[in-house]
């Protein structure tokens, strides 16, 4: 049973690295290195990019803010530091373990704030919901306005929806419903039959009850503001790298947030911090938007690359502090 965790584990780590490794192998097999260091070294305006770094890290000081607001209702009044930490430290987890963050951050409260974890749970589920229909709002609105360029997109990609589509049966529509229901009706039939699933029910109630609890914030329109502030900061991060390089200088906003909306839509892919996918699906957009693929390869990398290195950095300084806050607890006691 240990080998069967351990090999889990392992695969957990193996696989997201392999996966994005793959892909940026590919996307950068021809790319001749010595041209983007010459970028990097003589060609890019690093004032601007350094700036780009200032909105990576107030978007998630102001999802640590958000996140505190949403924990009020249930009782619990973490730190809005620690809350802060937490999201500096989620992040930085996550490229070692894609998706850990969600439960790192809500073990720095449970630690440091004595924040039940089930119940901080809960809430995060409740942003990854508000986010999602945000973004989905944003998407559905920029596809609207781009159609032509998302049609070139997906038929490039190979990811054109009619033909996936046209896969499916009418049989085969069926069974996948009919095996839908089947396991919705075992699971219930599990819940309701064995006495060890009390412990399940008390975890979902307890995160269903994080889930619920933005139903109970006070100032709603602040929490719409910290939503807003969020993404508006992510896109900052983003856009502003534009103006860092000159063969940059010919696309504006709207191939800033079409690059964006599908940029955050591929890093559902876990791999680290969405390496590999992310680069594949923006450099496709900015292609389309006029770029030539060797522009367009140079860009993904020197952003993402840089912008990936800001999070560690958030994530060792958080712990260093909240390691700093403990010693001197300990000594306090100890004295």
């Amino acid at each position: 049973m240990n080998n069967k965790k351990t090999l889990k584990k392992a695969l957990n780590i193996i696989v997201p690295f392999l996966l994005g490794g793959g892909i940026l192998w590919w996307m950068y097999r021809d790319t001749n290195f010595q041209d983007m260091e010459e970028v990097v070294l003589h060609q890019m305006n690093w004032g601007w990019m350094l700036f780009s770094l200032v909105f990576g890290v107030t978007a998630q000081m102001f999802r640590g803010i958000r996140w505190k607001q949403t924990l009020a209702p249930l009782g619990e009044h973490p730190h809005m530091a620690d809350c802060i930490h937490a999201i500096f430290i989620s992040y930085a987890s996550s490229l070692i373990i894609p998706r850990s963050g969600e439960l790192s951050r809500c073990g720095i409260l449970a630690k440091y704030d004595k924040t039940p974890f089930l119940k901080a749970l809960g809430t995060v589920v409740t942003e990854r919901i508000i986010d999602s229909l945000l973004l989905l709002s944003i998407t559905v609105a920029v596809i609207m306005a781009q159609l032509a360029v998302f049609n070139s997109f997906f038929n490039n990609t190979g990811t054109n929806l009619n033909d996936i589509l046209e896969g499916f049966t009418t049989t085969g529509y069926l069974v996948t419903a009919l095996c839908l229901l089947i396991t919705v009706g075992f699971m219930w039939l599990a819940m309701k039959r064995f006495t060890f699933m009390q412990k399940v029910r008390t975890m979902l109630s307890n995160i269903k009850e994080g889930v619920l609890s933005l139903k109970g914030v006070e100032n709603k329109s602040l929490f719409v503001f910290y939503t807003v502030a969020i993404w508006a900061s992510y896109f900052l991060h983003y856009w502003i790298t534009f103006r860092c390089f000159s063969f940059m200088e010919g696309l504006g906003f709207t191939a800033a947030i079409v690059s964006f909306i599908v940029g955050s839509i591929s890093v559902i892919v876990p791999t680290p911090n969405g390496a590999g996918p992310w680069h594949f699906a923006v450099k496709t957009i900015l292609i389309l938007y006029g770029l030539t693929d060797t522009e367009a390869v140079t860009f993904v990398l020197i952003v993402h690359t840089i912008q990936t290195a800001l999070v560690p950095v958030l994530g060792i300084f958080s712990l260093i502090v909240l390691g700093m806050r403990s010693a001197v607890s300990s000594k306090a006691i100890t004295n």
